[in-house]
């Protein structure tokens, strides 16, 4: 092997435990390449390997010899920006096997500098010719238009392919099963985690079966540091068995833990602090077109930990169902390494077999996808409304079954619409809105409710349709009209098929209102999901309305929205607003107020005004928190006069409003309550002092957290969750923990309403005693109402706060007093100290293993010298097939220490060897032309996927 070439490998090594590997101890610094290109004056990239790549380039890792080019590998130059907001750009390398398609032949072939097996080049087949293209196992089909006419107004219409190419949303997903290891427990439970990366915040919809109500959704890197962790909210879920949560700004650095595949997410229940059931977030590009989804639960009560998960989908023209089924646990006790395990899936019905598929999977890969053609118009219909079971189950003596119902996708999205002029088959301008909310129930059956307001004609007629091909010839669906009363129609829709479910859940459906001045339409708008944003108020009521008509003087606008407002306890305003039907994007520069006038008359002049600007728009949504809204304003929405208004550049005054009204007792921003009060929110400050809010901006050390700013030092609880986390600000760093309940030692506790911990009940007998008779009896702590011995030490319990790690309190017998002081944390000489468990005070150093032949070298300076090769060391004259992160073991290239110098070299190829065993001597290239069955190429041989544990 070259020098530079070795060289070469140990920076590619270095780069993974820099970017999402192991913690590497601070001497072990990455070895650079003898010769790097200089890019041009002012460019920005990646220099790797001795080439230079633009930001956003992907490219295969070429090692050098004996090593070559990684074709399982793919590298991106990821572009960030430094501290002075300047571009740059970070390596970031990826092992792909795992997102090889399982070939559907026999016998699939590897391609001279291709990853991935496929099979032989043949002749396309009726139904190949009419795909365009395959994207991860599911077909697209592209309807054509050019025999269409598209004279009707088009341009609202947003595609799920264009959805699918929003850099700024990702889909990921986790199977979440019990860990097999003995020493925890183990459950039958079985969790589908989906996840949306929206910006930098991380929104999950977990739905599960077999599992009571957890407690926490814990999130981790692979050796178990807790980066998040998100109470569950004992709010019901828009759906049963459903926990909704949002992970907002994501650090960096956990970000790249999550695109790397690097973070394990966890259901903790309250009798097992460990996790109950847990898996790996991947990302995963069949979610994209998902639109049925099912939980697959053993049939087995003793098959613990096994699990799977199964994302359906239909063809855009044909009735073929595409599905990719995970599964883990299945092989676990009967099934090794690559041997391939026979399995049987079965769709049923009331326990008959409609379909059946064969396959074979590995207990290293448990999952594969499959295409079910032409489904007929009864399985269309069992499809859509849940009576479709599957089942896997494994072939031989020991068989295992797992198992579940097919229903539509569960998310926490909400399923809308905005309906305005601006969107009709022929635009309008009225100034009139429609709104609607819709929900989706396991059976098929789709819950609608649609608003109208401001028309100045009758509604004759509110129609679900589809896109329409013609102008004249528009497909409607379900006709709502019967259900239309008082400006609102409500009802059920019964009998819809797996199609019109597919259309639904892909943004392919619309709300059209007729009325009689224009019969074909006045409004119309695009159902779609809107994001889970953690504002509950969505899934009790609905929407109000935004339209230009209620704007003083009215205005005759084609555009159009809705909007969720609410108060909490503690008098926060929260508000989610969506618009539609805005015309140019020139002219759609949004601004949003909420405004309160004293007087309601004719027009808005020479009237007494307050308004509040609220956040900007991210296109054509905006939501966010106002805590400090003034009393008027809160006197406004409890009377009613207050107003969500949207103004544009055309109509700076108000384009669109909506009246809102929210009876509360508020005063500034708060209720009337007293420090003492355990929902009152309060800041402590090492130093004890107030702080202006502007100093508070100014101060670089302070954190800008839920739209508030804090100071260093101080502590508070968080927003999400308001009794059983406390947060504090460390030098521009917001860090965030549970609150821990300390063991009681008292017979009887309570529960205080509005706290999370646990107190011992208050005694009448104790309240007359201010201390005890003797004073060598101990110490009555008011942190948690329970007296102590004398001399004893413990952290004290601090509401709303729960347990404080970083304070120690002593009582002390001679006087019956508590005293409490600061924990004192040691002087670390490391450069990286680690939080041992999320509740500890003082980090630590991070433990690094000395090797005993480091030991070796310094005693015996004159004798063998050991080799370091990655992270580990080889004596003298060993050998081993080096591992080199992420690409695996190189079972091809053998390395030797030979006097402290790693040597490595590629398996030698001979006629004598070919011709000895064909199979173990799979790294020729000579040997794998003359056998289909081997292995493959070395990339195939010598990148091995990583084991994805739980």
């Amino acid at each position: 092997m070259s020098h530079s070439g070795f060289r070469l490998l140990l920076v590619l090594a270095s780069l993974w435990l820099v970017e999402g590997g192991l913690p590497r101890p601070k001497a072990f610094l990455p070895i650079q390449p003898e010769m790097e290109p200089l890019p041009s004056k002012g460019a920005t990239g990646c220099s790797f390997g001795g080439r230079y790549y633009a930001l956003e380039d992907s490219w295969h890792p070429d090692l050098g010899e004996p090593f070559g080019v990684m074709h399982c590998v793919v590298c991106y130059c990821e572009p960030q920006r430094n501290r002075r907001g300047k571009a740059v750009g970070k390596v970031s390398c990826k092992n792909i096997k795992h997102d090889c398609p399982t070939p559907t032949c026999a016998h699939p072939v590897l391609l001279p500098g291709h990853c991935c097996r496929t099979c032989p080049k043949a002749p396309p087949s009726t139904s190949e010719k009419k795909s365009e293209f395959t994207f991860d196992g599911f077909e697209y089909f592209q309807e054509k238009d050019d025999d269409l006419h598209k004279t009707y107004n088009d341009r609202s219409y947003l595609s799920s392919e264009d959805v699918s190419q929003d850099d700024s949303r990702t889909e990921f997903v986790a199977l979440l099963t019990s860990p097999l290891q003995s020493w925890l427990p183990a459950t039958s439970g079985v969790a589908k985690a989906r996840f949306t990366l929206l910006r930098s915040s991380l929104l999950f919809s977990i739905s599960y079966e077999r599992l009571g109500r957890p407690a926490r959704v814990r999130f981790t890197d692979l050796d178990g540091t807790v980066l998040f962790e998100h109470p569950v909210n004992r709010m019901a879920s828009p759906q049963g068995n459903m926990i909704c949560g949002m992970w907002r700004n994501v650090h960096k650095s956990s970000l790249h833990l999550l695109k790397t595949a690097q973070i394990q997410v966890t259901l903790v229940m309250a009798a097992h602090s460990s996790g109950e059931i847990g898996g790996r977030i991947i990302k995963h590009r069949a979610l994209f077109a998902e639109t049925f989804s099912a939980i697959l639960t053993p049939e087995d009560p003793e098959l613990q930990g096994t699990g799977g998960i199964a994302m359906l989908t239909l063809s855009d023209v044909e009735d073929n169902l595409h599905f990719i089924l995970m599964s883990k646990g299945l092989l676990e006790r009967g099934g090794r390494g690559r041997t391939m395990i026979p399995v049987q899936l079965q769709i049923l019905h009331q326990d008959q077999v409609l379909r059946e598929v064969n396959s074979s999977i590995t207990a290293q890969d448990q999952d594969f996808g499959e295409v079910l053609t032409d489904l007929s118009a009864r399985e269309m219909y069992l499809l859509a409304h849940g009576q479709l079971q599957i089942t896997l189950e494994t072939e031989g003596k020991q068989s295992h079954r797992i198992s579940g119902y097919i229903t539509g996708k569960k998310t926490c999205d909400t399923i809308q619409s905005v309906l305005s002029g601006g969107d009709a088959l022929s635009a309008t301008r009225t100034g009139a809105v429609g709104s609607a909310k819709f929900t989706l129930y396991d059976n098929g059956t789709l819950k609608y409710q649609v608003q109208v307001a401001g028309t100045k004609s009758d509604v004759i007629g509110i129609t679900l349709e589809t896109k329409p091909r013609r102008k004249t010839r528009r497909n409607v669906l379900h006709d709502m009209s019967g259900d239309y009363r008082n400006g609102l129609a409500s009802g059920l829709w019964e009998e819809m098929n797996a199609r019109d479910l597919h259309m639904l859940l892909q943004s392919e459906l619309f709300i059209n209102v007729a009325t009689r001045n224009y019969e074909e339409g006045e409004l119309r708008g695009q159902i779609t999901s809107l994001p889970y944003s953690g504002l509950w108020a969505r899934y009790q009521e609905l929407p109000i309305p935004l339209a230009g008509q209620f704007v003083i003087p009215p205005i005759r606008t084609a555009s159009a929205g809705h909007a969720w407002i609410s108060l909490d306890e503690h008098c926060h305003l929260h508000y989610e607003i969506v618009v539609t039907g805005l015309g140019k994007p020139d002219d759609a520069t949004l601004n949003a107020h909420l405004h309160g006038f004293a007087e309601i008359g004719e027009t808005d002049e020479n009237r007494q005004e307050h308004k509040r600007l609220l956040k900007g728009f991210y296109g054509s949504e905006a939501q966010g928190t106002v805590k400090d809204l003034d009393k008027e304003l809160l006197t406004h929405l409890a009377k009613g006069s207050a107003f969500i208004q949207v103004s544009t550049k055309v109509n700076p005054s108000g384009e669109i409003r909506g009246r809102v009204h929210i009876p509360n007792t508020c005063e500034s921003g708060r209720l009337a309550v007293s420090p003492e009060d355990p929902e009152y929110e309060y800041e402590v400050l090492d130093d004890g002092k107030q702080r202006d809010p502007e100093d508070l901006k100014k101060d670089p050390n302070s954190c800008f957290f839920e739209g508030q700013t804090r100071a260093h030092g101080s502590r508070w609880t968080p927003e999400y969750d308001r009794k059983c986390s406390v947060c504090s600000c460390q030098k521009r760093t917001v860090i965030c923990d549970p609150i821990i309940c300390q063991p009681l030692n008292c017979t009887r506790v309570v529960q205080p309403e509005g706290r999370c911990c646990p107190v011992c009940e208050e005694r009448k007998d104790l309240k007359k005693v201010e201390k005890p008779t003797l004073t060598n009896e101990g110490c009555y702590f008011d942190g948690d109402r329970s007296w102590r011995s004398a001399g004893t030490r413990w952290h004290p319990v601090v509401p709303p706060f729960g347990l404080i790690k970083c304070a120690i309190c002593t009582c002390k017998g001679s006087t019956g007093e508590v005293h409490c002081e600061k924990v004192q944390c040691p002087r670390l000489t490391c450069a990286n100290p680690v939080r041992a468990a999320p509740s500890d005070c003082c980090k630590k150093c991070p433990v690094v293993e000395k090797s005993p032949f480091e030991m070796t070298d310094m005693m015996q300076s004159d004798g063998p010298r050991a080799c370091k090769f990655g992270r580990h060391w080889y004596p003298n004259n060993e050998s081993w097939h080096p591992t080199v992160p992420p690409f695996g073991e190189m079972k091809c290239i053998t390395c030797s220490c030979v006097n402290g110098v790693p040597q490595c070299k590629r398996q030698e190829c001979t006629a004598a060897s070919c011709s000895s065993n064909k199979r173990e001597n799979r790294c020729c290239s000579k040997c794998r032309e003359s056998s289909l069955d081997d292995e493959g190429d070395k990339v195939r041989d010598d990148v091995r996927r990583p084991t994805w544990s739980s």
